[in-house]
């Protein structure tokens, strides 16, 4: 099993996951290999909380141009991950 710090890469703070974080749910980029079981787990271990569950989108890179040359963003993936309503909130948010 991988170490949780290693599936975990970093919170995602928009606008619009600030508004998610009212109702518990909290979004990170992680691994893109990783699967919902372990990013439960490691969200767990981590915050010491409990997870009720977990939704994962792979994003696509953005096409950029610098000039004439175009090039991609690297694509990654999204996790949103759902606490149970007895759960305390995940304090680096804060």
């Amino acid at each position: 099993m991988r170490d949780p710090r290693d599936i975990l890469i970093r919170p995602v703070i928009t606008e619009k996951t600030n508004d998610l974080m009212a109702d518990k749910k909290y979004t990170f980029v992680v691994k893109r290999d990783a699967n919902k079981i372990e990013i439960a787990h490691a969200v767990e271990k981590i915050f010491k909380v409990q997870v009720e569950s977990v939704t994962t989108a792979n994003m696509r890179g953005k096409l950029k141009r610098m000039g004439v040359h175009e090039g991609y963003r690297p694509s990654w993936k999204k996790a949103v991950v759902s606490l149970t309503a007895n759960s305390k909130p995940i304090e680096i948010f804060e």
